[in-house]
């Protein structure tokens, strides 16, 4: 495993969170995406457009901070306890898809491990305890 992060979700307004994040920790926004920037976000009400498809801050090292805005549309109401994930990011597709298969034994699959748009592969779960969990690996920038 090359590191744990906290993906956290927001009902829209996880730009200002990230803001005041950044002012308590300092740090680095390594990524600042809208879902208007993604592929099919041009079909997305204008509201929707605007909120946060990926949101990250550096605040250490080896501590990253990131998360997502909840859109009405998906219907997925957030109250506190599906309001994050922990993101595993693994060593390679390998390992990946090792920990998700024995996060989800007994579990939820919310997403199965398949390649993304973003350049990584990923998959997100809940084990049988209830924690929510995304796995990924970034492929290397060549591949």
């Amino acid at each position: 495993m090359q590191g744990l992060d906290i993906y956290l979700h927001f009902n829209g307004n996880s730009e200002v969170a990230f803001s005041f994040y950044k002012s308590v920790f300092g740090g680095e926004f390594l990524a600042i995406q809208r879902y208007k920037d993604i592929p099919g976000g041009d079909k997305m009400n204008a509201e929707d457009q605007e909120k946060m498809v990926h949101i990250s801050l550096k605040v250490a090292p080896n501590i990253t901070l990131m998360a997502s805005d909840n859109l009405d549309s998906h219907q997925n109401e957030l109250v506190m306890g599906n309001n994050y994930h922990i993101c595993i990011q693994a060593e390679n597709e390998k390992e990946a898809n090792k920990l998700f298969q024995a996060l989800s034994k007994d579990g939820k699959i919310e997403m199965p491990m398949n390649k993304t748009f973003w350049g990584a592969y990923f998959g997100m779960c809940q084990d049988k305890f209830g924690l929510l969990w995304m796995i990924n690996f970034t492929y290397p920038t060549s591949h």
